[in-house]
């Protein structure tokens, strides 16, 4: 029985989708609720499951093509694989061996061959013995190669890590070839980044330091972790691994294979590989810092030319004039903790934009076309509330279960500023030429995800404390990044907040996400000295923790001093830090 696979409707507003990637091929096989193609529509992108299980028999819409909702993606034999392939054996496959095979030549009568060929492909169901192929000497031939197997699996299991990074003759083979520059520092090198045992291949290739990353985490080299990876990119042999995925893991050179999985049915997510990323970065700084151990091992004597030696290794090998300026100029600790630069795979090469890039980029040029934009900024000192909370996050976290940062109380004070100044929470019906001010504050909160910056909404924001705001916010996000947002929870949302300071900003000027009027846009808050006023004292010198807030706004309906009005409201309840009822203090 056949079965179609439909373009489904994925919101409300969403009338079409474009297939991006299609991870089945014509002839596999495939299980129910197994992911079988992606799709991106304007709102989100999501991957399509298969509703049985079966045989994929054909694939109606090429990568890249956009189909409306309801229109046929594939279709599906959900006979099985054994009768799927049977049925296609016997159908067609089964008259050219009868036709070529010596019996149906030495007959010479085409109808003699024809009936020949049918009445195996229509018995053989029941004639396809399973049990003539295991005593055939098909699998006898097979039993040798079975003996590698069990070579195979040592490596690819968990627990044969730890032999090749406890395996020794490697780095044994190495000390000869670093013996003529110093034996003794080897081995002293040797022993605390005993773990690292890549580190010495690194010596003789200049080639190897680029792919020292991936070797904690295959076994015995890059040879077996390179084979591991493509099984897993196949969808076989594996969890499933996103296109993103895999691009992220091979910028940073860890090895898919040895990366255990922390999404559902043990999916490895963007965030296991930059969390095995920066583990391997670790041991990789170990390697190149393994070289500096050898120079200070040589000169064993003074113990004040190790830190120099580790100086001197990020520049040149001589130890000797070059580590006492580094030493004199207290330069070797700054060599040592520098990080390694890995050029990205990016560089060079040309790709086709996502369908979310293009919808994004239309989207932001639409923007500025539509309405008068600009920016005002005001800077707030949310020094009470750094103080509230370091008195209540503990008890914050285990009480809402989320961590207390300062969004939420960005996000609070901001929704009640809207209360007041309704301008900023409305929209423009140019062909009417009306304004509708929104009764309710539906705020949309931006996200930084794989597929680009996403704004899912929280809806009657206006209506939450700050537990609740912050329960939202990390609750939409975590979904946005990991793809599990529909197209209803990005869209009405009347007002937006982008935290560009989680990144390290002092303060940009975002683009309004249209319909809207506004969008505010909140940089890093630093510490630094600020003159205060103090009652005893008068004007004193404070270090205090500032923060900039910046409002992009419409002027086709707020003026200059209707957006100062809003961001002086906001200021004045930041400063004030009045958040003690909110924070149960």
């Amino acid at each position: 029985m056949s079965v179609s696979v439909s373009m489904p409707q994925l919101g409300e507003s969403v009338t079409e989708g474009t297939v991006t990637r299609w991870l089945k091929k014509e002839g596999e096989r495939v299980e129910a609720d197994e992911p079988l193609l992606e799709v991106s529509t304007d709102k989100v992108d999501t991957e399509i499951p298969s509703p049985v299980s079966g045989i994929l028999r054909g694939i109606t819409v090429a990568e890249d093509e956009t189909v409306a909702v309801g229109a046929e993606l594939a279709v599906i034999d959900e006979e099985g694989s054994a009768g799927g392939v049977a049925g296609v054996a016997g159908g067609s496959a089964a008259v050219p061996p009868a036709a070529s095979g010596g019996p149906a030549a030495q007959d010479g009568g085409q109808s003699v061959a024809g009936p020949a060929a049918v009445t195996p492909a229509q018995d053989g169901p029941p004639l396809q013995p399973p049990p003539y192929q295991p005593p055939s000497a098909a699998e006898p031939v097979s039993v040798p190669p079975s003996y590698q197997p069990p070579a195979y699996q040592p490596p690819g299991a968990a627990e044969p890590v730890p032999e090749p990074l406890s395996y020794q003759r490697p780095e044994e083979q190495d000390v000869p070839r670093q013996a003529p520059a110093a034996q003794a520092p080897p081995q002293q090198a040797r022993g605390p980044w005993q773990p690292a045992a890549p580190p010495p291949q690194d010596g003789p290739s200049p080639a190897v330091p680029p792919q020292a990353p991936a070797f904690p985490a295959g076994a015995e080299g890059s040879g077996q972790g390179a084979d591991s990876g493509p099984a897993l990119t196949s969808g076989t042999d594996g969890p499933y691994v996103t296109p993103l995925v895999r691009k992220l893991a091979t910028e940073h050179g860890v090895d898919l294979a040895a990366v255990a999985g922390t999404g559902v049915g043990g999916r490895i997510r963007k965030q296991d590989v930059i969390d095995a990323a920066r583990e391997l970065r670790e041991p990789g700084a170990a390697a190149h810092g393994a070289p500096a151990g050898q120079a200070p091992a040589a000169a064993a004597g003074p113990p004040a030319a190790a830190p120099p030696a580790a100086g001197v290794t990020a520049g040149q090998a001589p130890v000797g004039p070059a580590s006492r300026q580094e030493q004199e100029n207290g330069q070797a600790p700054a060599a040592t903790a520098k990080p390694a630069i890995v050029p990205s795979s990016l560089r060079g090469t040309t790709e086709q934009m996502s369908r979310a890039r293009q919808v994004i980029a239309k989207r932001m040029v639409e923007s500025l076309q539509t309405s008068a934009q600009l920016t005002t900024v005001v800077e707030a000192d949310v020094t009470a509330i750094a103080r509230l909370r370091d008195l209540a996050k503990a008890d914050f976290e285990a009480r809402e279960g989320v961590k207390l940062s300062f969004l939420p109380f960005f996000a609070l004070a901001a929704v009640e500023a809207l209360k007041v100044h309704p301008k900023l929470n409305a929209v423009i019906d140019t062909a009417s030429a009306q304004v509708t001010y929104h009764d309710a504050e539906h705020l949309g909160i931006a996200v930084d995800t794989d597929r680009g910056l996403m704004v899912p909404v929280i809806r009657k924001a206006g209506d939450l404390n700050i537990g609740g705001l912050a329960r939202k916010i990390a609750d939409l996000a975590q979904r946005t990044r990991a793809g599990r947002v529909n197209p209803d929870d990005l869209s009405g949302g009347t007002f937006t907040l982008t935290n560009t300071g989680s990144r390290g900003a002092l303060f940009d000027t975002p683009i309004i996400n249209q319909p809207q009027v506004a969008i505010l846009g909140t940089g890093t808050v630093v510490k630094r000295p600020v003159v205060v006023e103090d009652p005893a004292l008068g004007e004193v010198i404070a270090v205090r923790s500032m923060v900039y807030l910046a409002l992009t706004y419409d002027h086709r309906l707020v003026d200059g001093a209707d957006a100062a009005r809003f961001l002086v409201t906001m200021k004045t309840r930041l400063e004030e830090g009045a958040f003690e009822a909110e924070l149960g203090l």
